[in-house]
């Protein structure tokens, strides 16, 4: 497995980072090679990407959502990764947005250009776009406040009204 750490400081609120972030479909607007998500339910969305000519759909769980904290997921299938984005405040209007993946590289292409640092371009990248993305609008596109327990923190559904009931900001 490969890791990659990358931050960005925004000039938005943590509030409006972290709420912005939860709005999965909006990534394609900012994340090179990423063609699709769909948020099928409160913690799983399955991604359509396209990258070197290669199309890939996958679905990844969300393992862990705390609100103006962090988001986490694990792939459930297709290209094995997995990550958190987490937002500290800064003051009270600059967050810090930082994304930690790992991954394993699949064949002979992949693992050349994670030798080269190509993720970890893209993901500098990715998250350069989400600072322009964010900072020109000034206000998220939505956001949702539930909870996602880490795995043996709790039982139940995550807290929260689900996804269907996204509120704007």
């Amino acid at each position: 497995m490969s890791t990659i750490t990358e931050s960005v400081n925004v000039t938005v609120p943590i509030r409006a980072a972290y709420d912005q972030w939860t709005q999965f479909e909006t990534f394609p607007e900012f994340m090179e090679g990423v063609e699709e998500i769909r948020q099928l339910d409160d913690v799983t969305v399955r991604w359509r990407t396209r990258i070197a000519g290669v199309t890939r759909e996958f679905d990844a769980r969300i393992t862990e959502q705390l609100p103006d904290e962090r988001v986490a997921w694990k792939s459930l299938d297709g290209p094995e990764h997995a990550g958190v984005v987490t937002f500290h405040r800064l003051d009270d209007t600059t967050t810090r947005v930082t994304a930690q993946l790992e991954f394993a590289p699949e064949g002979v292409a992949e693992k050349a250009g994670d030798r080269l640092g190509a993720l970890t371009h893209r993901v500098k990248g990715d998250l350069r776009r989400f600072k322009t993305f964010i900072e020109s609008r000034g206000v998220q596109t939505g956001g949702w406040r539930g909870q996602v327990d880490r795995p043996g923190q709790a039982d139940g559904p995550p807290e929260g009204p689900g996804r269907a009931d996204r509120s704007g900001p």
